[in-house]
């Protein structure tokens, strides 16, 4: 079973939705708002991805840090971070067996979810 993870109302999310809707892709919805997230998800996905992949650091939360906050980053720091501020991970976060993709590209979908 795919889990996707992320904000409700982040637009992006919508479109990843929408497309697993369409391609009649059953998966979970994990919003980090309601659920928060756990250590072991994001050292699972800094991993296989690169904590500087899974940081958002171009959306708003992350760009009002203040600049103590933002300097000096590495795993760990991105790490407490985003569990802090669930905001600041990347979304959405698809994740299954043998799937693990940061961000929405449908092209990307279709190709890692042979749809």
């Amino acid at each position: 079973m795919l889990t996707i993870h992320g904000i409700k109302t982040s637009d992006t999310m919508k479109r990843a939705r929408t497309w697993l809707d369409d391609h009649g892709i059953a998966y979970v919805f994990h919003d980090y708002k309601v659920s928060g997230i756990d250590r072991q998800s994001l050292e699972r996905w800094c991993a296989a991805k690169g904590w500087d992949t899974v940081l958002n650091r171009a959306g708003t939360t992350f760009r009002k840090l203040d600049e103590a906050a933002k300097s000096g980053l590495d795993q760990d720091k991105a790490i407490a971070l985003m569990l802090e501020q669930p905001s600041m991970i990347k979304r959405p976060m698809l994740e299954g067996e043998g799937v693990l993709v940061v961000g929405f590209k449908p092209e990307i979908y279709a190709a890692e979810l042979k749809a």
